[in-house]
C-alpha cells in the first residue's frame, strides 16, 4: 500500500510548522506510520543546500540561481527520503514543496512560472502532493509574528535570506498561493491562519480524517 504525500504552505509567519508538528503528534498517538520532514532540507545533502539558499550573506545570489539550488535540493530530498517513505506506505508530512517553488521563486521573482514548473517536474519525477494544507495570514501579520519570534531567542539567529524580502515581494507571494488554492481547488485546502492554533488544527484534522479514510476506502 502506497502512503500519502501531505504538504503545509503559506506565507512567512503563517504558522504552518506549529500546524504540521500537531498533525505529526496526532499520527504519532493514532499509531499511524509517517515522517515529518521540511524543504529546503530534509538530507545531509539538502540541508547544505538550504544553508546556501537562506544565508542573509549570499546577497549576490542571482534568482536563477535561488531556482536551481531549491529544485537541487529537492531532488535529492524527494530521492533519498520521501519516495522510500512513501513506498513503505508511511504517510510524509512536509513543510513545504514545489508550491512554494511556484509563490516564490516563479511570481516572486518573476521567473516564468512554467519554468519553474518544468525544473520541479525534472527534480521530482513528477512528484506531486495528495493533500496541501495552505494556510493563509495577511503579510503585516506575518512579519510581526517572525519580528516577535526571533526577539525571544537567545542565539541572535534572524531572519533569513528570504524573509529580509521586502513587503511587496511577501504580498505577491501571498497573492500568489491564493492563486494556487483556486487552481488546485481538489489538492490544496485553504485554512484562514488568523486565529487560534487550536481551531485551526481542529479544521486540518478534520479534513485530514476525511480525506484518509476516503483515500483507503477506494483501494
Amino acid at each position: 500500500m502506497k502512503g500519502l504525500f501531505i504538504t503545509f504552505e503559506g506565507p512567512d509567519g503563517a504558522g504552518k510548522t506549529t500546524q504540521i508538528k500537531k498533525l505529526a503528534e496526532y499520527l504519532e498517538n493514532k499509531g499511524i506510520p509517517y515522517i515529518h520532514t521540511r524543504e529546503p532540507g530534509g538530507t545531509r545533502i539538502s540541508d547544505k543546500i538550504r544553508s546556501l539558499i537562506l544565508d542573509p550573506a549570499n546577497e549576490e545570489m542571482v534568482n536563477e540561481t535561488e531556482v536551481l539550488l531549491y529544485a537541487a535540493s529537492r531532488s535529492q530530498h524527494v530521492k533519498e527520503k520521501i519516495l522510500p517513505a512513501l513506498n513503505e506506505g508511511k504517510i510524509v508530512l512536509c513543510d513545504r514543496f514545489v508550491d512554494a517553488s511556484i509563490a516564490y521563486q516563479g511570481y516572486g521573482l518573476g521567473i516564468s512560472v512554467e519554468q519553474v514548473k518544468e525544473i520541479n517536474r525534472f527534480a521530482t519525477g513528477g512528484l506531486a502532493a495528495d493533500r496541501s494544507y495552505l494556510i493563509d495570514l495577511p503579510v503585516e501579520e506575518g512579519r510581526n509574528r517572525m519580528a516577535a519570534r526571533y526577539e525571544t531567542q537567545t542565539n541572535g539567529q534572524g531572519l533569513d535570506r528570504i524573509e529580509q524580502k521586502h513587503a511587496d515581494y511577501h504580498q505577491t507571494v501571498r497573492q500568489a498561493f491564493l492563486k494556487l488554492a483556486e487552481e488546485n481547488a481538489n489538492r490544496i485546502q485553504l485554512i484562514n491562519g488568523n486565529r487560534n492554533a487550536e481551531m485551526i488544527f481542529e479544521e486540518i484534522k478534520e479534513d485530514f480524517e476525511t480525506f484518509y479514510i476516503n483515500t483507503f476506502n477506494k483501494e
